[in-house]
């Protein structure tokens, strides 16, 4: 059972960088946006420089993630889990916190000394207007380096991290290589919608706002195997 979620990820898109890996679909929007394992891994790379090289950041930092399941989320996470950063799961005092434009006012509770808000606009658009105290994660992560090489460790958290979403792959009926088809809404658990898949090989479809009358000729148009329950 591997222990190290950046090694994960890379044996997930050794085999084809260029196959979409992650595709997002918001239906109140009308958003489709695709990215290759290539294209997730670059901004994973970003994202961790922005925290190692910009930011001083060391395995084991805790961080904080206030985002919903969104293609920029799975930047985030994956970049801070290569830098080997511990994700609190509640309130507490952490080094970065990442949140969405509509959550700020739950900061108070996250006191951090850097934060980042997103807009998770349509085109990884930067936000019109920051919060004060925050800095655009989109903006900021854009002027970073493209290669990162990962802690060999990993997180402290990775192991236990994994042999969950092992855990979860196995309950939801993951196979090696399906393209899954996830609603947002129903599993909003990263364990669920991004590492249990990549602990198989699996490509994500994953859906916002969906709209049931779609789903049918998504299911076709995207290929999908598996629509997790």
């Amino acid at each position: 059972m591997a222990d190290n979620i950046a090694r994960v990820f890379a044996a997930a898109i050794a085999a084809d960088p260029a196959r979409p890996l992650l595709t997002w679909y918001d239906d109140a929007t009308g958003e489709r946006t695709e990215l290759s394992g290539a294209t997730l891994a670059n901004w994973v790379a970003k994202t961790a420089n922005l925290l190692v090289d910009e930011l001083a950041l060391s395995p084991g930092d805790p961080a904080g993630v206030l985002l919903p399941p969104h293609w920029q989320t799975a930047a985030v996470l994956l970049g801070c889990w290569s830098a080997g950063l511990t994700l609190r799961d509640g309130p507490g005092d952490v080094d970065v916190l990442f949140a969405a434009a509509d959550r700020v006012a739950e900061a108070d509770a996250w006191p951090a000394g850097d934060r980042y808000a997103l807009a998770l606009a349509p085109f990884a658009a930067p936000l019109r207007e920051v919060p004060a105290g925050f800095s655009d994660y989109v903006v900021e992560v854009r002027t970073q380096g493209d290669h990162f090489t990962p802690s060999p460790q990993g997180g402290p958290t990775d192991a236990a991290l994994l042999a969950d979403a092992d855990a979860r792959a196995t309950a939801l009926g993951i196979s090696p290589g399906d393209r899954l088809l996830i609603d947002a809404t129903t599993h909003p658990d990263p364990r669920d919608w991004l590492l249990a898949p990549l602990l198989r090989h699996a490509t994500i479809v994953l859906t916002a706002n969906s709209d049931p009358a779609r789903l049918p000729s998504r299911t076709t148009t995207e290929q999908i195997t598996h629509t997790l329950p």
